[in-house]
């Protein structure tokens, strides 16, 4: 089967990081699967899962503005998706057989007016700001973009950042451009478009996000949910149960596995990874609920749960190695451990 959406995750239905909570984005933190804030500064606006959406979705993403914040001309703040240089080489960007890509989603405000996003390659050099409009507030508003594709720049076609599609919710003269062409300027958003973080309480919702090859936008492409989140955890994925928060001391990971003893006081945990990542990640451990020390892992000694000394965690695309440090063990002792960890390739 084809890929037409080259977005991830465009219904927003998976959160593997929250849970459905809200939470305040920091600079280019996650909130939803595959959507991270490039936000000058932290605390102006908080994110969240939502079960409002149009007919045929059943989530979207809240973005719900803190305060009335005056936005500085050096001041930006956005959501975007980082697409993989894998799903858009097709494209044929930077040459001149570039196709047309067609931008579609479904989008609900509080406010009204002229909001802006921009299209843009990997480090910022090759940008296509646009507008649309919402009329009506508090009312779903399905929105169409088409852009021509670059015939200019650099536009990766492997597993770096490939092309990213930003949506503007407040950004000053420095990083705003005119609409409608392609430019060399950096951008977050359109000129004079809406802030969504200049109202206090001001909300703003996304769904249905679909790019795709042409100039005719279609259907949404539904994927369903075991291959979408498959496909969010290339990029990120978890030992705790989906609708868990990452946190130390939950119930849910790796107890029961084991470590295997290679000295009296060394062992290695080995762990396949569910699918193979984009680069090799980040992995973040976490205690399990057996007491213990926050981000170390524990065994069972046969009579009460230690926390492992020392620990170094090896990671490749499919799998990592955590090497930790038990007591007055033996060659080949198999120890049970509970612990939890977070594996993070995100681009």
């Amino acid at each position: 089967v084809g890929m037409v959406n080259r977005i991830i995750n465009g219904d927003m239905r998976v959160d593997q990081r929250n849970a459905g909570a809200s939470v305040t984005p920091t600079y280019n933190s996650y909130g939803l699967d595959r959507w991270s804030f490039p936000v000058e500064q932290a605390s102006k606006l908080t994110t969240q899962q939502s079960s409002t959406a149009p007919v045929g979705f059943t989530n979207s993403m809240l973005i719900t503005s803190s305060s009335s914040y005056a936005v500085g001309v050096s001041d930006y703040f956005s959501v975007q998706q980082k697409i993989e240089g894998y799903n858009i080489a097709d494209l044929g960007f930077g040459t001149a057989n570039a196709r047309a890509i067609t931008l579609s989603f479904w989008v609900q405000s509080s406010l009204t007016g002229t909001f802006g996003g921009v299209i843009g390659n990997y480090n910022g050099s090759r940008n296509y700001p646009f507008t649309y409009s919402v009329s009506s507030a508090n009312t779903w508003t399905y929105i169409s973009v088409t852009v021509a594709g670059d015939t200019s720049g650099t536009w990766l076609t492997t597993n770096g950042v490939g092309l990213n599609v930003i949506f503007g919710l407040g950004a000053g003269a420095n990083w705003s451009g005119t609409a409608g062409a392609w430019t060399g300027t950096q951008a977050f958003s359109a000129t004079g478009a809406t802030s969504v973080v200049g109202t206090s309480g001001a909300t703003f919702y996304l769904t249905g996000v679909q790019l795709e090859k042409g100039s005719t936008a279609t259907d949404f492409e539904y994927v369903d949910y075991g291959r979408q989140l498959q496909q969010c955890q290339r990029y990120f994925e978890m030992s705790f149960s989906q609708g868990t928060t990452p946190a130390d001391g939950v119930n849910n990971g790796n107890a029961g596995a084991t470590a295997a003893c290679f000295s009296s006081s060394g062992a290695r945990v080995n762990t396949k990874f569910s699918v193979t990542k984009r680069a090799n990640p980040t992995v973040v451990t976490y205690r399990g609920s057996n007491g213990g020390t926050n981000g170390q892992w524990s065994y069972y000694d046969g009579s009460s749960w230690v926390t492992f000394g020392a620990s170094s965690v090896q990671a490749s695309q499919t799998q990592y190695s955590n090497d930790v440090a038990p007591s007055g063990r033996a060659f080949g002792q198999a120890l049970i451990v509970d612990g939890n960890w977070t594996a993070s390739a995100e681009l």
